[in-house]
């Protein structure tokens, strides 16, 4: 999903609950959590979540740096595989916070991440050149590059992802085809 709008999107089962807030709180909830820890860029903005883990856990505020503030890179929330955890996109940098110990985080590499998108039991990251696969248990994989700039996912059929990409050299959009388990490129 694209688009600089921030929404709470669940295609998984989860245990937290969460609310995006327009703006950080005057005064800051006893748990506070800053993602990426040292965030100059908190400076240029920051997606501001009020996070209830749930399971009679206390409630905190995660602070996600804001990537670019640009309306074509996605902001948002996504609930991930894991149950346990909650994927927040700013301006397309993408983290994923463990809920019930918010100081575990995982920032996605891709800066930026161009889109977010389930499938089978994976949250697919879609950069530039590349996809990057989460699953229950974090990193799945990540894809060989597929395009010299800009990708287009335009099916998924079972385990098999379909999509475009641009070739610079001979100026074409070349089609791929990736297995959704492995993220190998299957003929």
């Amino acid at each position: 999903m694209n688009g600089g709008s921030s929404a709470i999107r669940e295609p998984f089962a989860h245990d937290w609950q969460v609310e995006i807030l327009a703006a950080r709180p005057l005064i800051l909830p006893r748990r506070h959590f800053t993602y990426p820890r040292e965030a100059e860029e908190v400076e240029r903005g920051a997606l501001e979540l009020l996070i209830d883990p749930g399971e009679g856990m206390q409630p905190f505020l995660a602070t996600c740096a804001l990537g670019f503030a640009d309306p074509v890179v996605p902001s948002g929330v996504w609930s991930a595989p894991n149950p346990k955890e909650i994927c927040a996109v700013s301006g397309g940098y993408a983290y994923l916070v463990d809920t019930a110990m918010p100081e575990r985080f995982a920032m996605i590499p891709y800066r930026p991440v161009l889109e977010v998108r389930p499938a089978a039991e994976l949250l697919l990251f879609i950069g530039h050149r590349s996809i990057f696969a989460w699953g229950k248990s974090g990193r799945a994989w990540e894809s060989p590059k597929l395009s010299d700039e800009g990708l287009t996912v335009s099916t998924i059929d079972g385990e098999t992802l379909h999509g475009l990409g641009w070739q610079m050299m001979s100026d074409q959009e070349i089609p791929f085809a990736l297995d959704l388990r492995t993220g190998l490129g299957v003929r």
